[in-house]
């Protein structure tokens, strides 16, 4: 009965040592993500929609104001109150080529983070494998590699082709499973 009891502890002892570890592992993650964009974030800053197309102009409540400031004035008519003729009103819209500087800006800073955090990625998800001991730290900084895969791709994904996509897809599967071999064949041989 002693003995029983003392496999018990020791599993109950356990288990608290694999959630313990789980939890330090998400928690690694976590902060790994957080360095990540944040950091990419002070290096390669994400361009200010108003810089290009200002809210001002979705303030102006009149087409000389609006014209005045460099907007496009857009009618729209409301139906006023008690059936009666519709009051002519609008709205100021920025100028239509705002956007073109805006996006083109957007589309080049998505790629930088693309090319940076692809290789990264890689590299966190190495560095987990194969240098931490601790398997809430590896795993930790493997699952930060794969957030900043996931990062890096869904930013520049919208401007890329589907062959572009089928060969960033292709080129990482590939990567991932050679470090998986890579990763097993080096555990084997330290048994």
């Amino acid at each position: 009965m002693l003995l029983l009891s003392m496999e018990f502890d020791e599993k109950i002892k356990g288990i608290g040592v694999t959630l313990r570890s789980l939890i330090i592992g998400i928690a690694i993650f976590i902060l790994t993500m957080f360095v990540v964009v944040y950091g990419l974030g002070v290096f390669y800053p994400a361009p200010e929609y108003d810089d290009y197309c200002g809210k001002e102009l979705y303030r102006m409540n009149t087409e000389i104001e609006c014209l005045n400031a460099g907007g496009v004035w857009e009618e729209i008519d409301l139906v006023a109150k008690d059936d009666l003729e519709p009051v002519p009103e609008g709205r100021c819209q920025p100028p239509t080529g705002c956007m073109d500087d805006y996006d083109e800006l957007h589309e080049k800073r998505s790629k930088s983070i693309f090319i940076i955090a692809i290789p990264l990625g890689l590299i966190l998800i190495s560095l987990g494998a194969f240098v931490f001991q601790l398997n809430s730290v590896g795993l930790g900084i493997m699952f930060g590699g794969i957030g900043t895969l996931i990062y890096g791709a869904g930013g520049y994904w919208r401007y890329s082709d589907d062959l572009s996509k089928f060969i960033i897809s292709l080129v990482a599967l590939v990567v991932l499973i050679f470090l998986a071999y890579w990763f097993n064949k080096r555990g084997s041989r330290k048994r």
